[in-house]
């Protein structure tokens, strides 16, 4: 000790002797435990904000006490996103402050003293505690970065629906203890959004503002102009579309009954032109497995009682209504799959989709050399005048016509097909004399059965 010390520092030796002996192990033990809450917080805030609706459903299924409380979180996200903000960040503080005086209480007064007095201060204790109160900070965000951040969200990555089981009441607990500070903090940060929005006049963009965008941005009316606005729109709304959206209905799937003979299920090959066909038993909602017609070519000159039942491919990809087509698109190359087999809340099947269905949702309809032109889905009689068949999908009329994807959404309810949409609105098949106008749209049944709707008329009118 230097010899010249002040009574104060002598004070501060002495005072820094007896914290150091007595409560150093509490201070290393209360430092873990902080560390450790602040993981648990982090891996539970990356596997919450990336739960998927599959997981979402799972959960309802296998622990819905769990899933109710998620519900409730995800009604306000801003909300929780601020309490856990919050949260992280007394943590981070209380754990500089703890570490700091940590390594204060390690290294000694002496120590500091030296460190003071190596970089020739004339107050060695005042400099070194800076030089502590560096290394400290250094430190600790390295450790926080790693065992605080990353590694939980490695493991909430691989781990995500077992993180949310244990976690999801302490982020409900965190939520309402932090519900003062978390509302202050919401309604600064809302008031300085929308004052920063006002003062540079720009609102929040919305998928019609890009729409509207992509369509000024198309200097010329040109083919390859058009289709290059089609593809950027398609991708804009590429993750809000559902499976229903773009799927074959039941009523237009050909599949094989599995109890056919050979002959049968040539003849089904050979009329539908597919490379794929779903195998059921009695009904599509006893669906068996696929047939991949490549897999028959070996087996051409076969008799009618040839066991083509061997040739079945058993993995069979269930997917749900509800299911958006970027999940799907994911999941078809996770699966090394083409086709997924669409079913309602019920397990029933309602239709299929494709990879090919998916492509052309971005780049339009793709045509092959097995496609013929007149089995189009519309005609279209002058500019503004086209008739289609009733099982087009809305998308597809929005494309055709030049609206945007969701300019049916304020009253399509469940309806996916423009004569779906017409028995939505009407609650019947309406005669061929009944007009329904939806915006500059007008809309009329051209041809129908008493099940369905077969051809409707659709004129465009200057708005």
């Amino acid at each position: 000790m230097d010899p010249e010390s002040s009574p104060l520092q002598t004070s501060l030796i002495e005072h820094n002797s007896e914290i150091t002996t007595g409560n150093l192990w509490f201070f290393v033990v209360l430092f873990l435990v902080i560390l450790v809450i602040n993981a648990l917080i982090s891996a539970a805030k990356s596997a919450f904000f990336d739960l998927t609706e599959r997981q979402i459903r799972e959960l309802d299924k296998n622990h819905p006490d769990k899933a109710k409380i998620v519900h409730e979180l995800n009604k306000r996200p801003k909300k929780l996103e601020a309490s856990m903000l919050i949260a992280t960040t007394l943590l981070h503080v209380t754990l500089i402050i703890i570490g700091h005086y940590i390594l204060k209480f390690w290294l000694g007064v002496d120590r500091i003293h030296m460190m003071g007095s190596w970089l020739n201060a004339a107050n060695p204790i005042e400099v070194g505690n800076i030089v502590v109160m560096i290394i400290s900070a250094i430190v600790i965000t390295f450790i926080l970065a790693l065992f605080g951040t990353l590694l939980p969200e490695k493991h909430a990555a691989v781990h995500q629906l077992q993180v949310i089981r244990y976690m999801v009441k302490p982020l409900s607990l965190i939520n309402t203890l932090c519900y003062p500070m978390n509302a202050l903090l919401l309604r600064l940060s809302n008031t300085t959004e929308n004052r920063i929005s006002t003062a540079h006049n720009t609102p929040y963009t919305t998928k019609e503002d890009i729409d509207t965008a992509i369509d000024l941005a198309v200097t010329n009316q040109s083919e390859s102009s058009i289709q290059e606005a089609g593809i950027l729109k398609g991708i804009v709304n590429f993750g809000d579309t559902s499976a229903r959206q773009i799927m074959r209905s039941r009523m237009d799937i050909m599949g094989i009954d599995i109890d056919c003979d050979y002959e049968e299920v040539m003849h089904i090959v050979r009329d539908s032109g597919y490379s794929r066909l779903p195998v059921f038993k009695e009904n599509l909602d006893h669906i068996k497995g696929i047939l991949y017609v490549k897999d028959l070519l070996a087996y051409t000159d076969e008799n009618k009682d040839f066991n083509w039942q061997s040739l079945i491919r058993n993995a069979v990809f269930f997917v749900p209504e509800s299911k958006k087509i970027d999940e799907l698109l994911r999941e078809f190359q996770l699966k090394r799959m083409h086709m997924a087999i669409i079913v309602d809340e019920y397990g029933g099947t309602t239709g299929i989709a494709t990879l090919e269905d998916i492509m052309e949702e971005v780049v339009g309809d793709i045509k092959d050399e097995f496609d013929i032109d007149e089995e189009t889905d519309f005609i279209k009689l002058d500019e503004n005048h086209y008739i289609f068949e009733g099982k087009t999908l809305l998308n597809d009329v929005c494309r055709v016509i030049g609206e945007s994807t969701n300019f049916f959404d304020e009253v399509r309810g469940e309806a996916d097909s423009i004569g779906g949409l017409i028995l939505e609105m009407t609650g019947m098949i309406p005669p061929s004399s009944q007009e329904i106008t939806i915006g500059h749209l007008r809309l009329k049944v051209i041809s129908a059965t008493k099940r369905r709707i077969e051809k409707v008329s659709l004129q465009v009118y200057e708005n």
